[in-house]
């Protein structure tokens, strides 16, 4: 996708990805255009009448019972931006930012904010131009919108403050407008605050985590499949008519994916062999339950997302009938409870994977692998601390499971005096998602090794596949121990970049 079109009904998104991952150009349409002047034209009305409107010709928040005079609403909607750029701490990504400026612009071309097109226009030209604001990790609380992240990007709307341009320099804000020929903004009536109003940045996070989670759980599908194999486990649990008498969607597709990857193994079956077994252990045998609970997880906050991607939110919003209304749909409420279930969900995911893993490595579980999949158990530790990392990734995956969004902290002399935390709760999802992906390489890397270490059994096609395509990206099968975090780095990046899944729907063709 080249260019996105705003129009004045939402996006989607495909539309969010594609502007903050892979900078395709912002548009604004003939219909944004109109409804943007519509809307300005309601609010011009209003700032010239004497009676007071919020946001128009008030102060803000606990202040808003001031009435403004005239000539000082330029000030005040330029004070407001400079104010509320007050965030601390580290960088936020650049996708984030991206993310956050478009969806804001989104909002302000659905022509319920009563900005003026131009300034829409400018915003669109920074999105283009590649110039990305300086914003901080702290200072949203996920109510009256994402008010310290979005007013950064306000600032630099206005020429202040800093920007990273597109050669990734850090540079003030006036000097990358300016070298770009854009004008800075003059803010009038309402716009300093149409700009910071919104849940934009946790919205952001939140569909670039679905796209992320949506690779890994087919990941996490992939893995279960292959320490399956591994563990000489039976495929029989994965048979489709005993998903269908416990219809849950995500369960019924993630045992259909294992079954795909498992199809043609000469590995699984062996539960009456020298070792037998009635039943695999839960972590093998409940893989699709756990990871289908969490697939439905994945869709509930899909829903809420697309919701959120059409909504208008601001406060106050011009409605269609010429009224300016004041109104709360602002919070993050609906944001922020599924961002935090979703880290519970993916520290769930981890943790399940990460037992099977321990299992590969226990001589006394894993029916016939050497010690830690060791070379030489005694001389060699194998994969003993590789599982150390693993489990120190779940137990942080287990701390950023407390949920954010069952706190508030009243802010505004008690005026938002409960709010969402929503922002929080996406910035330790983001976390989770990374750390997920670690834990799903450190399974792949055991449990293509104990595939290997099976002589004279023949896995899966399509887990001949990975292993293929492991090896060929450069990390390494059985052996003598070595350093080991070279090669768990790359298998992060395997699985990060996709290619687990693709290595494995090179044979099963596509996964649910």
């Amino acid at each position: 996708m080249d260019t996105v079109v705003l129009g004045t009904s939402g996006v989607t998104a495909a539309d969010v990805l594609a502007v903050a991952r892979a900078d395709a150009r912002v548009e604004l349409s003939e219909e944004a255009l109109a409804a943007l002047a519509a809307a300005r034209g309601i609010v011009d009305a209003l700032a010239a009448k004497p009676e007071p409107v919020y946001g128009v010709s008030t102060g803000f928040g606990a202040l808003a019972t001031r009435h403004i005079s005239p000539e000082l609403r330029a000030q005040l909607q330029r004070n407001i931006v400079r104010s509320h750029a007050a965030g601390m701490g580290p960088r936020v990504e650049r996708e984030v930012v991206r993310a956050l400026m478009f969806l804001r612009l989104k909002t302000v071309c659905s022509g319920r904010t009563g900005v003026r097109p131009e300034v829409a226009r400018t915003m669109a030209d920074l999105l283009n131009a590649g110039i990305t604001p300086v914003v901080h990790e702290y200072g949203s609380l996920g109510c009256s919108g994402d008010l310290a992240p979005l007013s950064h990007c306000a600032l630099t709307l206005m020429g202040e403050g800093d920007a990273e341009g597109p050669d990734g320099v850090v540079r003030p804000a006036a000097e990358l407008l300016a070298a770009h020929g854009i004008t800075p903004v003059e803010l009038r009536e309402k716009e300093g605050l149409a700009l910071l109003n919104g849940t934009d940045g946790m919205l952001g996070m939140l569909v670039m985590a679905l796209a992320d989670l949506e690779t890994l759980y087919k990941s996490a599908d992939v893995t279960a499949a292959i320490s399956l194999e591994a563990l000489l486990g039976t495929d029989k649990v994965l048979a489709p008519e005993l998903h269908a008498i416990r219809p849950h969607p995500g369960q019924g597709a993630s045992a259909a994916n294992m079954l795909a990857v498992l199809r043609g193994s000469a590995l699984t079956g062996h539960h009456q062999d020298d070792a037998p077994r009635v039943q695999d252990a839960y972590s093998v045998r409940c893989a699709p339950q756990v990871a289908g609970a969490g697939r439905d997880t994945l869709a509930h906050a899909r829903l809420v997302a697309e919701r959120e991607l059409a909504s208008a939110v601001d406060n106050p919003v011009v409605l269609p009938d010429g009224r300016v209304e004041s109104n709360g749909n602002f919070h993050g409420a609906p944001v922020a409870y599924v961002l935090d279930f979703l880290a519970i969900a993916v520290a769930d995911l981890a943790s399940i994977a990460e037992r099977r893993t321990d299992r590969l490595l226990d001589k006394n579980r894993s029916h016939g692998l050497p010690p830690f999949l060791a070379d030489d158990a005694g001389v060699d530790s194998g994969l003993m601390i590789a599982q150390y990392t693993q489990a120190a990734l779940v137990s942080e995956l287990k701390r950023l499971a407390v949920p954010a969004s069952a706190d508030s902290i009243p802010s505004s002399a008690m005026q938002e005096d409960h709010v969402s935390m929503g922002w929080s709760a996406a910035r330790k999802l983001r976390t989770a998602v990374d750390n997920l992906t670690r834990v799903l390489a450190v399974e792949l890397y055991a449990g293509t090794r104990g595939v290997e270490l099976r002589e004279g059994l023949t896995p899966a096609p399509a887990t001949r596949a990975v292993v293929e395509a492991v090896r060929k990206f450069g990390v390494e099968g059985p052996g003598p121990d070595r350093f080991l975090a070279p090669d768990l780095a790359l298998a992060d990046t395997f699985v990060r970049e996709g290619r687990l899944v693709a290595a494995a729907e090179s044979v099963t063709g596509p996964l649910a």
